[in-house]
């Protein structure tokens, strides 16, 4: 029997997950900061310091304005930001 077969099958995991991570709307609120970019959230001690992409999650409310400078948001997540008169800036 070929050896790929006699060996237990494996999943997968990528490489690239430990450099993402994801913050919440609540966590944005705590943070008191207008405006919030990935060096702010590392000082904060929100996101650990090899993250490379962060990304708001809608999970909570947002009461403040707030703008975000080279982070994403899920859908949800933009829309409360800008309800809020926040606004997200993508850089290039």
């Amino acid at each position: 029997m070929p050896l790929q077969r006699r060996l237990p099958k494996r999943g997968f995991k990528s490489p690239s997950l430990k450099y993402n991570a994801e913050i919440s709307l609540t966590d944005l609120e705590r943070l008191g900061a207008d405006e919030v970019d990935l060096v702010a959230l590392k000082q904060a001690g929100l996101v650990r310091e090899i993250a490379k992409v962060v990304k708001v999650i809608k999970s909570g409310e947002l009461k403040r304005k707030v703008s975000l400078k080279g982070i994403g948001a899920t859908a949800g997540a933009k829309a409360a930001i800008e309800a809020a008169g926040g606004s997200i800036v993508a850089e290039a």
